[in-house]
Order: C-alpha cells, then sequence, then structure tokens
C-alpha cells in the first residue's frame, strides 16, 4: 500500500495506526517519519507516560482511544504486550471490518490464526517477529502474510519493517516459532557470550573497561566481517584460525565441550517454548 496518485494529481500518504506507543512502536515511528511525508501516523495507549514519551519525540497524533485511532487507517499495528491482544482485537473488531485496513502484528508468540479469529470478518493480517536491535534501527525481523493480504499491502508491511533493519518473508507460520529462536531470542545469545568473554579477560587481568571496549568492538567488527565479506561463517573462522595457535586452543575447548551441539539444543528449546506460549495466547478464556 504505496503512495497513491489520485486522478487530480495530488499525492495521498498511507495511514497507520499504532495500537500502542511502547518502546518497539516508537522505534517503528521514527524510522517511519525519517522516510520523509510518505506516511500519515498516528498513536494510541491507554498509558499516559507511554503517551507522554511518543509526544516527547514526535509530533503525531497520539490518543487513549484505539478505536477513534483506527477510523481512519489504511495500516493497524498491534504493538501492545501479547497477553492483551485478544481484548484488544475484540474491542476493534467493527472499526477494522468497516475499514478493512491491513493489520500488523509486531505482539510475540501471538499467531496469525488467533488473531483473524479474534477480528472476525476475514482481516488481512500480517504477523511480524522483530527483535530488540529494531530499537536502534539494526533489527532482524520475519514476516508471514495470511491470505487475504494483497500484494500492495505485503509492500506497505514490507516497508514499515525495513524502517527499522532486514526483513525475510516466510511462507509458512511455524516458521516464525524457529525465527524466534533465532533472530528474536538470538540477540541474548549474543550478550551472554559477550558478558562471559568480559568476565574472562577480567580474570585474565585487563580492567573492566578494557574488557568491556576490547569485547564490544570485537562483536560488532566481527559481525561486519561477517556481513560484508561475502563468505560462510565457517570460512571466515578457518581464515583466523591458524594451526597450532591460540585461536585453535580455544576453539579446541569449545570443540570438546560440544559448543555447536549446545546451541542446537538451546536455539530448539527456544523454539519448543515460542510454541507453547503461541498456544497458551491462543486458548480462549
Amino acid at each position: 500500500m504505496a503512495v497513491t496518485t489520485p486522478t487530480d494529481g495530488r499525492m495521498t500518504k498511507t495511514t497507520i495506526a499504532f495500537i500502542g506507543a511502547g518502546n518497539m512502536a516508537r522505534s517503528l515511528i521514527g524510522g517511519l517519519l525519517e522516510e520523509g511525508d510518505r506516511y500519515r501516523v498516528s498513536a494510541a495507549d491507554p498509558d499516559a507516560g507511554q503517551r507522554a514519551r511518543a509526544a516527547e519525540a514526535f509530533q503525531i497524533p497520539l490518543g487513549a482511544d484505539n478505536r477513534q485511532a483506527v477510523g481512519g487507517a489504511d495500516v493497524v499495528v498491534l504493538a501492545v504486550k501479547p497477553h492483551v491482544v485478544k481484548q484488544v482485537c475484540v474491542d476493534l473488531r467493527a472499526p477494522i471490518a468497516t475499514r478493512r485496513p491491513l493489520v500488523v502484528s509486531i505482539a510475540a508468540g501471538v499467531r496469525e490464526t488467533d488473531i483473524s479469529r479474534w477480528l472476525e470478518h476475514a482481516p488481512a493480517v500480517v504477523r511480524c517477529m522483530p527483535n530488540t536491535p529494531a530499537l536502534v534501527r539494526s533489527g532482524a525481523s520475519a514476516l508471514y502474510a495470511n491470505q487475504h493480504v494483497t500484494a500492495a499491502q505485503r509492500d506497505c508491511a514490507e516497508s514499515l519493517m525495513r524502517a527499522v533493519g532486514t526483513i525475510v518473508w516466510v511462507e509458512d507460520e511455524s516458521a516464525l516459532d524457529a525465527v524466534t529462536a533465532l533472530s528474536g531470542s538470538g540477540p541474548a545469545y549474543f550478550f551472554a557470550m559477550m558478558e562471559a568473554m568480559e568476565a574472562a579477560a577480567i580474570g585474565l587481568g585487563l580492567s573492566a573497561d578494557q574488557a568491556r571496549l576490547l569485547t564490544l568492538e570485537t562483536a560488532l567488527g566481527a559481525a561486519k566481517m561477517a556481513l560484508e565479506a561475502g563468505e560462510a561463517p565457517a570460512q571466515l573462522r578457518a581464515n583466523v584460525t591458524s594451526e597450532g595457535g591460540t585461536t585453535q586452543a580455544a576453539l579446541r575447548v569449545f570443540a570438546e565441550h560440544e559448543f555447536t551441539a549446545l546451541v542446537a539444543r538451546a536455539m530448539t528449546a527456544a523454539r519448543d517454548r515460542a510454541r507453547e506460549i503461541g498456544t497458551q495466547l491462543g486458548a480462549d478464556s
């Protein structure tokens, strides 16, 4: 649903209403507004504190009434806590049925099938699994569209999420559980690795400040090399591992403790928990 040109030559803007004005919503709003005047953005949140934080950052219409916010929207973004999505959908059922906007959900774990069931009237729904680096415009998001989403609406959803990072589409919603285990929970895995490296470096004699700076810059540099080199991680690892050297000594310890299998077990546990949460959130109360 890109910007269109009416027959009289005037440009119209895609109107996007955010239901919820928390951190992720504000990140998306900021990304959209940086693209110029392509979008008309508003937000609704019952929390006065969230509205105040959004008002401090952006000059957009803000209110507490979800129904009023979606009244003229082309796109409705559900940016609320997962446990309240059902009630929000039920409350918005009538205006969404009337307006027929694209509904984009960034609520973790809440399945498209449940959102569609709660909204009724065969809504066009895109479910998105973003991750926290979206807060610094470096997100990695996966999107799934139901059968009612048009090609133009897919483009619109893609533009929305590209405002805060990279996106991929999945054709099967169940794949989002694997995405949750990878990019959704993944930042925490890297934070845990950085935490462990910092602690080990301090134990080896570096100061806390030295350990922190060198850990962060090493993580950043490794990620940048992986993005820009065009080689698989296995090859990049081999490139910096000399026979009989220090890196090989460290990697041998990882191998002895089955590091690769450990990561696989951890991600499988995250995937299984994502499935459980989805089932729980979709259960009728």
